[in-house]
């Protein structure tokens, strides 16, 4: 008996110490668990911290190139388009952090202000994801595309959101915005969004941060990697943000290599094909000599070693048939 009552008061003692979790910002374990394939360095909230260099190297290749390279790995909800855009000529990338927004339900909104308080948040709950931003993130927002009272920011909180990243990142609203003209003359803040309202923000509220959301056709995960440019937005998972981004970069030499020949009249027929091992070496030497490989060179070799035996195996399987 007086094993059972020590071990009883052991588990009350450590149900009273165990941390609460949190209710709306998700905690560091449910973003683990949601982006458990990431093995590199995370912010302290858990999400993955994907080096500012992919950030830059996203930049310079085509949503379609990035999107190919997940496709072929099953990752079919990655994209969506029609958005519109602060600055349409300047596209943007960062790290994502999510947010959930519903329409208002008082209970619910009562017991998530209250929590906020807990938490010492004294600000109304659409400014919460804005103060948790870092420098090259993208607020990415699931406001069920609402946009008459569905505005998640005025020129306020358009100049916090430059705050807080710096300049470097943005936000994605599937919702709307307001003070488009004020936000528009901020040269450190860049977005897109569904439209834009002259009306406040109204009947609807924050219900997490940082957990899976959906935006439009995709599905979006707390530190992906969010590529904007200006014929749609891409979500690229963390952990395969350096591979995508490094074959994009090779079949950007490709296509500018195929591009160089079919100019030349030197392609034959073969105006987007005809990969031989020949071709990849002389493209290879093309790339080298020009200073146009931007990937490290092993990565290079290696990937070019890798679409060689790719296309090497293609043309022993035609053969057969």
């Amino acid at each position: 008996m007086k094993s059972l009552k020590f071990v009883l008061l052991a588990a009350a003692a450590f149900a009273c110490a165990a941390p609460a979790h949190a209710q709306v910002q998700q905690s560091r374990d449910q973003i683990l668990f949601y982006t458990g394939d990431w093995k590199g360095e995370r912010f302290p909230d858990g999400r993955p911290k994907v080096p500012d260099s992919i950030l830059e190297r996203v930049l310079d290749v085509p949503i379609e190139d990035v999107w190919g390279f997940l496709r072929a790995r099953g990752y079919n909800c990655q994209y969506d388009g029609g958005w519109q855009s602060l600055h349409p000529g300047k596209p943007f990338a960062g790290r994502a952090l999510t947010a959930q927004y519903m329409p208002l339900r008082p209970d619910m909104a009562n017991a998530i202000n209250a929590q906020g308080k807990k938490e010492g948040r004294v600000t109304g709950n659409n400014q919460w994801p804005i103060n948790a931003l870092q420098p090259g993130d993208v607020y990415v927002a699931d406001g069920y595309g609402k946009i008459v009272e569905g505005t998640l920011i005025g020129s306020n909180l358009g100049s916090g959101i430059a705050a807080h990243t710096q300049g470097k990142g943005g936000f994605v609203f599937d919702a709307g915005i307001r003070d488009a003209e004020e936000n528009r003359e901020n040269a450190k803040l860049n977005g897109v969004y569904r439209a834009y309202d002259p009306s406040a923000w109204k009947d609807m509220t924050l219900t997490t941060m940082n957990a899976p959301v959906r935006i439009g056709r995709a599905t979006v995960l707390p530190g992906d990697v969010v590529l904007v440019k200006p014929d749609g937005v891409l979500f690229i998972p963390a952990a395969l943000a350096e591979a995508a981004v490094a074959s994009a970069e090779f079949t950007q030499l490709e296509d500018a290599y195929n591009f160089e020949l079919n100019k030349a009249g030197s392609n034959g027929g073969e105006f987007e094909g005809g990969w031989t091992p020949k071709k990849y070496d002389a493209m290879a030497a093309w790339a080298l000599a020009g200073g146009k490989v931007k990937m490290p060179r092993a990565e290079f070799d290696q990937m070019l070693a890798e679409r060689k035996a790719r296309n090497a195996n293609t043309v022993s399987e035609a053969s057969k048939k």
